[in-house]
């Protein structure tokens, strides 16, 4: 009996959580403010990152930026700080735990606790798997999934103490469905939407319900990271590669409505969830019709053709 109940109680759950997600997708949802709030972002000096800070900067938040790439990062402080913000710079190795455990010692110390994390930083090795040397392929690997590990456990114990936070994932729509010739990126993006999950699983049984996560999937984004990237040309009107800015304003609304996770466009979650529901032989079949089976083949010859020049 207490079974049939509890059953009873969780078709009624599953019911309001699907009107609620319903809700949010037609309506607007309300903006949480990040005025004061500490945001850290990583990979800062890049495209994404950049945009990220700016608009954090716009709604309020004091930064803290991360990139290996020092005179980027420095750009992208004085573009914040121009917009009025308070901004500390480092210059941060993520793919190094010793450097980000450093590191968040010396943002506690001249910058205080971090209450905001966007794991933004990303990179891809660019060669077929038997060409790749095993260092680019570790350094994907280090950067795009074990560095979340490394952040978190350098910041959230500070959120856990005031039940307040929020951790941002940016993983990629390859996180949740593969393509050929980028097993680095894929694995390690798989990995980071992994990661999050089990995160935000663990911080709702622990009763953290202060502490918010959100995770972006979006699809190629127009940054150069997999210039040469196609699909079948008669439909790449129909999915362009996302420009940046927009790609970060969607981003931002799902992080500001404390969104749990978001996919960029919507016609992202067709793939992912045809890669659960139809069989291998399907998708495979798919992939084909779309191109997406070899879509990665012109990166791969541009980025190969690029280092045997330098």
């Amino acid at each position: 009996m207490v079974v049939l109940v509890e059953l009873l109680l969780l078709l009624l759950d599953l019911t309001y959580c699907i009107l609620c997600a319903a809700l949010q997708t037609l309506l607007q949802p309300r903006l949480k403010s990040v005025e004061g709030e500490l945001c850290l972002i990583t990979g800062a000096g890049g495209a994404l990152g950049r945009l990220f800070a700016l608009e954090f900067a716009k709604e309020g938040a004091q930064l803290v930026l991360w990139d290996c790439n020092a005179a980027a990062n420095e750009h992208t402080a004085r573009l914040a700080r121009d917009l009025g913000a308070r901004v500390h710079a480092y210059t941060v190795d993520v793919s190094k735990r010793e450097d980000i455990y450093a590191a968040a010692d010396r943002v506690r110390a001249e910058a205080g606790d971090v209450t905001m994390v966007v794991n933004n930083a990303g990179v891809v090795a660019g060669r077929r798997l038997l060409d790749c040397p095993d260092e680019l392929l570790e350094r994907t690997l280090l950067v795009n999934c074990h560095a979340l590990f490394w952040m978190t456990k350098a910041f959230l114990p500070q959120m856990k103490a005031r039940n307040h936070g929020h951790i941002v994932t940016i993983a990629s729509a390859l996180g949740l469905f593969t393509t050929s010739c980028v097993e680095d990126y894929c694995a390690s993006k798989f990995g980071a939407v992994g990661f999050h999950e089990s995160l935000a699983h663990e911080l709702q049984a622990e009763n953290q319900g202060g502490i918010k996560t959100t995770l972006v999937c979006p699809y190629i984004v127009d940054t150069g990271m997999f210039a040469g990237c196609e699909i079948r040309k008669e439909l790449r009107s129909l999915i362009p590669p996302l420009e940046p800015l927009y790609t970060v304003q969607q981003s931002m609304k799902a992080i500001l409505g404390e969104q749990q996770m978001v996919c960029i466009p919507r016609l992202i979650y067709i793939p992912f969830l045809a890669r659960v529901l139809l069989p291998w032989e399907a998708n495979l079949a798919t992939y084909r019709f779309m191109g997406g089976d070899k879509c990665m083949l012109p990166f791969i010859r541009r980025a190969e053709a690029k280092s045997n020049c330098c």
